[in-house]
Protein backbone atom coordinates (compact mmCIF):
# COMPACT_ATOMS: atom_id res chain seq x y z
CA UNK A 1 0.00 0.00 0.00
CA UNK A 2 1.41 3.40 -0.91
CA UNK A 3 1.43 6.43 1.35
CA UNK A 4 -0.84 9.22 0.07
CA UNK A 5 0.89 12.41 -1.01
CA UNK A 6 0.64 15.40 1.31
CA UNK A 7 -1.44 18.26 0.03
CA UNK A 8 -3.12 21.39 1.29
CA UNK A 9 -4.89 21.17 4.68
CA UNK A 10 -8.44 19.86 4.63
CA UNK A 11 -10.74 22.93 4.86
CA UNK A 12 -12.84 21.82 7.86
CA UNK A 13 -15.79 24.07 8.71
CA UNK A 14 -17.83 21.90 11.09
CA UNK A 15 -17.22 18.84 13.26
CA UNK A 16 -19.87 16.25 14.21
CA UNK A 17 -19.00 13.71 16.90
CA UNK A 18 -21.35 10.73 16.55
CA UNK A 19 -22.14 8.18 19.26
CA UNK A 20 -23.99 5.12 17.91
CA UNK A 21 -26.61 3.78 20.34
CA UNK A 22 -29.06 0.90 20.60
CA UNK A 23 -31.69 2.75 22.66
CA UNK A 24 -31.99 6.35 21.43
CA UNK A 25 -34.54 7.54 24.05
CA UNK A 26 -32.46 6.17 26.95
CA UNK A 27 -29.22 7.60 25.55
CA UNK A 28 -30.88 10.96 24.84
CA UNK A 29 -31.99 11.17 28.48
CA UNK A 30 -28.45 10.40 29.70
CA UNK A 31 -26.85 13.01 27.42
CA UNK A 32 -29.52 15.53 28.46
CA UNK A 33 -28.31 15.05 32.05
CA UNK A 34 -24.66 15.21 30.97
CA UNK A 35 -25.04 18.38 28.91
CA UNK A 36 -27.63 20.00 31.17
CA UNK A 37 -30.18 20.59 28.43
CA UNK A 38 -32.30 18.71 25.91
CA UNK A 39 -31.11 17.99 22.39
CA UNK A 40 -31.27 20.98 20.08
CA UNK A 41 -32.74 19.03 17.20
CA UNK A 42 -34.09 15.64 16.18
CA UNK A 43 -33.70 15.95 12.39
CA UNK A 44 -34.90 12.37 11.87
CA UNK A 45 -36.34 9.65 14.14
CA UNK A 46 -32.95 7.93 14.49
CA UNK A 47 -30.93 11.05 15.41
CA UNK A 48 -30.64 13.51 18.32
CA UNK A 49 -28.09 16.32 18.26
CA UNK A 50 -26.68 19.04 20.48
CA UNK A 51 -24.88 22.11 19.19
CA UNK A 52 -21.94 22.49 21.57
CA UNK A 53 -20.19 25.40 19.88
CA UNK A 54 -21.09 27.32 16.70
CA UNK A 55 -19.25 24.70 14.64
CA UNK A 56 -19.30 21.57 16.81
CA UNK A 57 -22.15 19.09 17.24
CA UNK A 58 -22.65 15.94 19.29
CA UNK A 59 -24.99 13.44 17.68
CA UNK A 60 -26.61 10.26 18.95
CA UNK A 61 -27.48 7.91 16.13
CA UNK A 62 -29.52 4.73 16.39
CA UNK A 63 -27.06 2.15 15.06
CA UNK A 64 -27.10 -0.99 17.24
CA UNK A 65 -24.35 -2.72 15.26
CA UNK A 66 -21.89 0.08 16.14
CA UNK A 67 -23.03 1.04 19.66
CA UNK A 68 -20.80 1.02 22.70
CA UNK A 69 -17.31 1.64 21.36
CA UNK A 70 -17.21 5.39 20.75
CA UNK A 71 -14.74 7.68 22.51
CA UNK A 72 -15.79 11.31 22.94
CA UNK A 73 -13.48 13.94 24.46
CA UNK A 74 -15.01 17.19 25.70
CA UNK A 75 -12.91 20.10 26.90
CA UNK A 76 -14.16 21.84 30.05
CA UNK A 77 -12.79 24.95 31.81
CA UNK A 78 -12.99 23.61 35.40
CA UNK A 79 -13.04 19.83 35.78
CA UNK A 80 -13.75 19.79 39.52
CA UNK A 81 -16.73 22.14 39.18
CA UNK A 82 -18.15 20.13 36.24
CA UNK A 83 -17.72 16.82 38.09
CA UNK A 84 -19.53 18.28 41.11
CA UNK A 85 -22.40 19.46 38.92
CA UNK A 86 -22.64 16.08 37.21
CA UNK A 87 -22.66 14.25 40.56
CA UNK A 88 -25.63 16.43 41.51
CA UNK A 89 -27.37 15.16 38.36
CA UNK A 90 -26.64 11.54 39.28
CA UNK A 91 -23.70 11.06 36.90
CA UNK A 92 -20.48 9.76 38.42
CA UNK A 93 -17.14 9.93 36.65
CA UNK A 94 -13.93 8.05 37.30
CA UNK A 95 -11.37 9.66 39.61
CA UNK A 96 -9.65 12.56 37.81
CA UNK A 97 -6.18 11.84 36.48
CA UNK A 98 -3.22 13.95 35.39
CA UNK A 99 -1.90 13.61 31.88
CA UNK A 100 0.63 15.02 29.43
CA UNK A 101 3.19 16.18 31.96
CA UNK A 102 0.61 17.82 34.20
CA UNK A 103 -0.80 20.08 31.49
CA UNK A 104 -4.20 18.37 31.48
CA UNK A 105 -6.55 16.64 33.91
CA UNK A 106 -9.29 14.30 32.79
CA UNK A 107 -12.07 12.05 34.05
CA UNK A 108 -14.21 9.58 32.12
CA UNK A 109 -17.86 8.58 32.29
CA UNK A 110 -19.66 5.86 30.36
CA UNK A 111 -23.07 6.33 28.83
CA UNK A 112 -25.69 3.55 29.11
CA UNK A 113 -24.44 2.13 25.81
CA UNK A 114 -20.83 1.81 26.99
CA UNK A 115 -19.51 4.77 24.99
CA UNK A 116 -16.79 6.61 26.92
CA UNK A 117 -17.06 10.38 27.42
CA UNK A 118 -13.88 11.94 28.76
CA UNK A 119 -13.96 15.43 30.23
CA UNK A 120 -10.64 17.22 29.83
CA UNK A 121 -9.36 20.35 31.55
CA UNK A 122 -6.29 21.89 29.91
CA UNK A 123 -3.82 23.85 32.02
CA UNK A 124 -1.35 25.95 30.11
Amino acid sequence: MSTPAAGPPLPVTTLFAVAPVTDLPRATTWYTHLLGRPADTHPMPSLAEWRLTPDTWLQLFHSPEHAGSTLINIGVPDLDRVLGELAGRGLEADTPQEGAGGTVRFAALHDPEGNRVTLIEGRG
